[in-house]
């Protein structure tokens, strides 16, 4: 690990003009530090916000206001988030070990950096970690990587479990920047696809600061996360689906998916949710709206079998939801 200076913030203005000055911000550091040990980033200077009052959950308008330092077992604790959003506390609790969860915070989940095995060789080329390096993973090993929104600069995928459940539930980043402004980003439009500049992956601008992610209130209907991995536990998703179906009088009234696993960010298809709508649900019907999401897929002969797999996984959960909602 490369020497870097550290400072601790007294407070989210000291933090925002220290990134806005070159520091790179850091809460449980559970991404970054194996990052700055591999030599994969290499910050000259740490600002620590693990001070800030960043930790609370609170209610806020019918949905809650979630702190950016709130840690991922906290949050997948709390008993509003189990009752009325409980896709979102089962993405938290597929992503990572008792340990990770207890220091990982939300706002640093959001912005972890990819898995992909070329990211963290720093032998090979990234166009990710060294911008115009080239990408190791095309023509590669590519079991993790992903079969839509890639570009021929990057095809990795973002590893976030909970990004997954907060975009199918229609989530907000609360986002501070400089002079105490602050505004909100959907975050389905926080993160940036590769295109040919991978290394900007979401809407930050230098000196911005995550203070919080917004819940809308609860919607109707039945939600899960299904998480498809190489083993049981702590491995990161080849696919991942989190969904909600509300039913009436037989027929799909609102349908919302989000998909991991198979994309640079987290995946969201207005075109397969409007399919389902209107209609009677069918193992039929959740196979067209798999196809209809899989239309713009590119895959490597690595990771060809996402394909099938997504269709299966989708399938899969949109039946029990449908099994749930008929209850």
């Amino acid at each position: 690990m490369k020497p870097f200076d550290y400072i601790r913030a007294g407070d989210a203005s000291e933090a925002v003009d220290a990134a806005a000055d070159g520091a790179t911000i850091i809460a449980g550091g559970t991404n970054l530090l194996d990052l700055m040990k591999h030599e994969v980033m290499a910050p000259g200077r740490l600002v620590d916000i693990t001070r800030l009052d960043l930790k609370r959950i609170e209610d806020m308008d019918g949905g809650l206001r979630i702190g950016a330092l709130v840690t991922n077992s906290d949050l997948a604790a709390d008993m509003r988030v189990r009752r009325s959003w409980p896709a979102l506390a089962q993405a938290l609790l597929a992503g990572a070990s008792g340990q990770l969860r207890n220091k990982a915070s939300t706002g640093g989940n959001l912005l972890q950096r990819t898995r992909c095995y070329y990211f963290y060789d720093t032998a090979m080329p990234c166009n990710k970690r060294a911008p115009g390096s080239g990408c190791g993973a095309i023509g590669g090993a590519t079991r993790l990587h992903a079969i839509l929104g890639g570009s021929d600069a990057c095809i990795a995928t973002h590893p976030s479990d909970m990004a997954v459940g907060l975009t199918m539930l229609g989530a907000e980043v609360e986002i501070m920047g400089q002079g105490g402004a602050t505004r909100r980003v959907p975050l389905t439009e926080f993160y940036r696809l590769p295109g040919d500049t991978p290394h900007i992956e979401t809407v930050l601008e230098p000196g911005e600061l995550i203070t919080a992610v917004i819940l809308p209130p609860p919607a109707a209907g039945a939600q899960t996360y299904r998480k498809v991995r190489d083993r049981a536990s702590y491995a990161f998703a080849l696919v991942s689906v989190a969904a909600r179906l509300r039913l009436e009088e037989g027929r799909i009234a609102e349908a919302a998916l989000a998909f991991g696993g198979i994309a640079p960010r987290p995946w969201r298809d207005a075109a397969a949710e409007e399919l389902l709508c209107g209609e009677q649900p069918s193992e039929a019907l959740f196979v067209r709206a798999a196809d209809t999401l899989l239309q713009g897929a590119e895959a490597q002969e690595g990771n060809a079998f996402k394909i099938p797999l997504l269709r299966r996984t989708l399938t899969a959960t949109l039946s029990q939801l449908w099994k749930e909602s008929s209850q």
